[in-house]
């Protein structure tokens, strides 16, 4: 069995969500912010993007390769997949068009009944109603010897967290201020205890720190 793990972004004060979306900007300009050096990677351009030939090609972008490499599925909330803004819209396939950079089963946690949704390139959507930590045993059943990311929105990541679930947490600390969202480490207090804890900080600013089991 594979490891559990949580990759992430967050500010300086700590919030890994954003509050400034509108209905004509659904990601808003804090988000683009926060992950603008995780978005400039020549990783990202080119699994999430298709384009190829360009982006950075430091330190953000070898945690950038990493997080695609060893996941056999993945975990996340209603939220990431999209269906706060499109709540009972059956026609609704989430952000990533019809190839989405998965590969892999991915399970959204949710209490509306949609089903299983089959895109190209090896990623299917199923859409669950179970606790987090049964969640959790299907995903890592459906992975085999692969890790299970969590993947997100907030809420479901620290649900995890706090019920001592992740293996590895990867946090990427952006040099920005957000001063409103939601944090990360709330009620989280000495949760680093019990991890090995390493960091390294980027070009662009960004402090990469990795608690690993």
């Amino acid at each position: 069995m594979g490891q559990v793990r949580v990759d992430l972004n967050i500010s300086l004060d700590g919030y890994m969500t954003t509050t400034d979306q509108t209905p004509e900007d659904p990601f808003g300009k804090d988000w683009s912010r926060l992950v603008a050096a995780y978005v400039a990677t020549k990783t990202f351009r080119e699994r999430v993007l298709g384009l190829s030939g360009k982006g950075t090609t430091g330190l953000d972008n070898t945690y950038a390769t990493a997080y695609f490499e060893g996941i056999g599925a993945e975990i996340m909330g209603a939220g990431m997949f999209g269906l706060h803004a499109h709540p009972g819209d059956s026609d609704w396939q989430g952000w990533w068009g019809p190839n989405p950079p998965f590969g892999y089963p991915v399970f959204v946690l949710t209490h509306e009944q949609r089903p299983t949704l089959t895109m190209e390139g090896g990623t299917t959507f199923h859409f669950v109603q179970t606790p987090p930590k049964e969640t959790l045993a299907v995903a890592q059943k459906a992975a085999g010897d692969l890790d299970v990311r969590i993947g997100g929105g907030a809420s479901v990541v620290r649900s995890y967290l706090a019920a001592g679930l992740v293996d590895r947490l990867h946090v990427g600390t952006a040099p920005i201020l957000l001063g409103r969202g939601e944090r990360l480490w709330e009620d989280l207090r000495e949760f680093e205890q019990g991890y090995k804890v390493t960091s390294k900080v980027a070009a662009s600013g960004t402090i990469h720190v990795t608690f690993q089991r």
